[in-house]
């Protein structure tokens, strides 16, 4: 393809919108246009790429035996219906209505309708398991869609869901397609992780995301240091830790006025206190309709997923000021343990604690000196923090985690018959017996995957794209387009190139060189082949990886044969 004759609006400046890498970079790039919040063009390179990303996937997908299938994306109420999520899933599903006013939805999932496919189209168990999956435009409408297309509100997605007889077999399928997920991420050119995650709206008893890892990730994961466990840290396990009470506190606990002092910090500097000798009181409403209070140390963050788990509740939300004022008789910040009259959780961290420092119930007041096991003894203990680094591996002896940071691109989640049940989706076993299907999903965020690659591959120059996801394999910059030879002999390497299979990028533009090599490294071509005065003298073009600093004199009687014999060695099939 010729510059000249393609559409690359690149900018010299960030926009000011932007904050993270991949934004930026993809909208200096010219790869990608807002059109509304949360909502992109793609323009010829980034389409480019995110085909790119769809042709490993959909060519891993084929190779593990699914079935490629296109749902519409315009979902019919009734179905969500059945499934009890039309109610369930919130603000983000895009409800609307057609002309004779009937409730439709843009998919931002599609269980409910491949379900009724197989509903429909299955009746015996011969005909299990089968796997079908699309690549579909999706619409999720986020509160704060940010990130460019990390969080926006449209976006193409690869899902892929599994219809199977028994659970073995759905398992079975489950681990088949995290080999399958660990192929396409590897071919894209990406290091991952395999963490364990929340079932979150998708619902089912297991799931585990694949996690690009990157600095900028808005995700923490924690991995083993001497195994392979890994997951979110609002999921991963925690060893409790050896239990070490202190010697309990002569006398009772006190109360101490805390005039407008209400957080840890706040409180702890005017006690003198360390935040590891407060018990936090969290006052969480269920979707049972429970208030229910959740105890973490002072130093630990409470996982709300963890906690929802526990309670075995649909969701968890913190109490709003009336009700925590109503239920503790005390503005918020000064809820407590100690005679709080509510069903208390606690995490292990709060075991035992003595001399420890709780909210008072009443305004402007603590306790001190308060001792677990003789103020508040009738709480349940659970893991119930976020691990972090540091904490130990429950999977393993003496293991401990070590923190991460990942970008989440993929996610496969055992369903079981969540969905069959609801959507009464069944087969007829050998004895003619009527069984629900079990069930799995898997997904990956198509358009997610490309800006990932960006967070995980760029410099201060630009992106610097895997030569699987690159927009193009090589770029062809001749020093001076005006200059005869120069053009003729980028002209004669675009064309064996091109026959030879390799994609190229020809600058054919009438530009000053600075301005061509920092469009190049700009938009991140991963191999450049330089035409310029000094290496024809030579009989050479100068060829250079993207992210290396020095350039390597090339034959020209041999140039393009060994570019596209490194451009096929570099692509895994």
């Amino acid at each position: 393809m010729r510059y000249s004759r393609t559409l690359i609006p690149t900018l010299k400046q960030d926009p000011s919108d932007a904050e993270v890498v991949s934004h930026k970079l993809m909208v200096r790039a010219g790869m990608i246009r807002q059109i509304a919040r949360g909502i992109y063009d793609f323009l010829p390179l980034g389409l480019r790429v995110v085909r790119k990303v769809e042709d490993i996937v959909r060519a891993e997908m084929n190779r593990a035996g699914a079935q490629e299938i296109l749902m519409p994306a315009i979902c019919p109420a009734e179905l969500w219906q059945e499934s009890g999520r039309w109610e369930q899933y919130g603000k983000e599903l895009l409800r609307m209505k057609d002309r004779y006013e009937r409730d439709f939805c843009f998919g931002p999932t599609h269980e409910e309708v491949v379900t009724d496919i197989v509903r429909r189209e299955i009746r015996s168990y011969r005909e299990l398991p089968i796997n079908l999956y699309q690549i579909q435009v999706k619409f999720r409408d986020e509160l704060r869609p940010r990130f460019g297309l990390m969080r926006g509100r449209e976006f193409i997605m690869k899902d892929a869901y599994s219809f199977h007889a028994d659970a073995e077999d759905c398992r079975r399928e489950y681990e088949h397609m995290a080999d399958t997920y660990r192929r396409i991420f590897q071919r894209c050119g990406l290091t991952t992780r395999q963490v364990e995650s929340d079932t979150g709206a998708i619902g089912g008893r297991r799931a585990h995301e694949f996690q690009v890892l990157a600095d900028s990730g808005e995700d923490a994961i924690v991995s083993c240091t001497r195994c392979e466990y890994a997951a979110n840290v609002e999921k991963a396990e925690i060893r409790p830790a050896a239990a070490a009470r202190a010697a309990a506190v002569a006398g009772p606990f006190k109360k101490v006025r805390t005039p407008e002092k209400r957080t840890i910090e706040e409180v702890g500097a005017f006690l003198a206190e360390p935040p590891e000798r407060f018990v936090k009181t969290l006052l969480y409403v269920t979707s049972t309709g429970d208030t229910v209070a959740a105890l973490v140390r002072g130093d630990h963050e409470l996982s709300e997923t963890k906690l929802r788990s526990l309670l075995g509740a649909e969701w968890v939300v913190m109490a709003d000021a009336a009700t925590v004022e109503r239920t503790t008789g005390a503005a918020v910040g000064f809820a407590g343990p100690v005679g709080l009259g509510l069903r208390c959780v606690a995490d292990h961290g709060v075991r035992g604690m003595s001399g420890a420092v709780t909210g008072a119930n009443e305004t402007d007041h603590h306790l001190v000196d308060v001792d677990q096991q003789r103020d508040f003894p009738d709480v349940e203990f659970a893991d119930l923090r976020l691990a972090r680094a540091g904490d130990g591996c429950p999977r393993c002896d003496g293991g401990v985690f070590g923190g991460h940071r990942g970008i989440e691109v993929g996610n496969i989640f055992y369903l079981g018959t969540k969905y069959s049940a609801a959507l009464k989706a069944t087969y007829l076993d050998a004895t003619g017996q009527e069984r629900l299907i079990e069930m799995g999903c898997y997904g990956i965020g198509v358009t997610r995957t490309a800006a990932a690659a960006v967070e995980q591959h760029h410099d201060d120059q630009g992106i610097i794209w895997p030569l699987p996801l690159a927009p193009f394999h090589v770029q062809v910059v001749p020093v001076s387009w005006t200059d005869p030879r120069m053009r003729q002999t980028a002209e004669d390497l675009y064309g064996k190139l091109h026959a030879a299979g390799v994609e190229v990028l020809l600058d054919d533009r009438e530009e000053r060189p600075g301005i061509k090599f920092k469009d190049a490294d700009l938009i991140g071509v991963p191999l450049r082949v330089t035409v310029g005065a000094k290496s024809l003298e030579r009989d050479c073009v100068e060829f250079k990886r993207r992210g290396e600093k020095s350039a390597q004199d090339l034959p020209l009687v041999d140039a393009v044969d060994r570019i596209a014999g490194l451009v096929r060695s570099e692509l895994p099939t």
